[in-house]
């Protein structure tokens, strides 16, 4: 769900928005920064609680090592 936020920057931080991301990037730009910060601390207990599955652990190891001989034919 997305919600829409109106914010309000310095003229010269919006020209350079404008001119570096581009105006159809600048939203997701802008949640790309925050969200470590607001997002951050559950994401870091989401991979934590991951981790201490060892099962999971396992399935998830056996599938990167599968995957592993997938790109050993590849031309670079």
């Amino acid at each position: 769900m997305r919600k829409k936020l109106t914010i309000t920057i310095d003229d010269k931080v919006y020209e350079g928005l404008h001119e570096v991301i581009g105006s159809r990037n600048i939203s997701q730009f802008i949640e790309s920064l925050v969200r470590p910060y607001v997002l951050g601390k559950d994401l870091e207990a989401a991979y934590k609680m991951m981790a201490q599955d060892e099962a999971r652990e396992i399935e998830a190891l056996e599938w990167i090592e599968g995957t592993i001989g997938d790109v050993a034919d590849e031309t670079r």
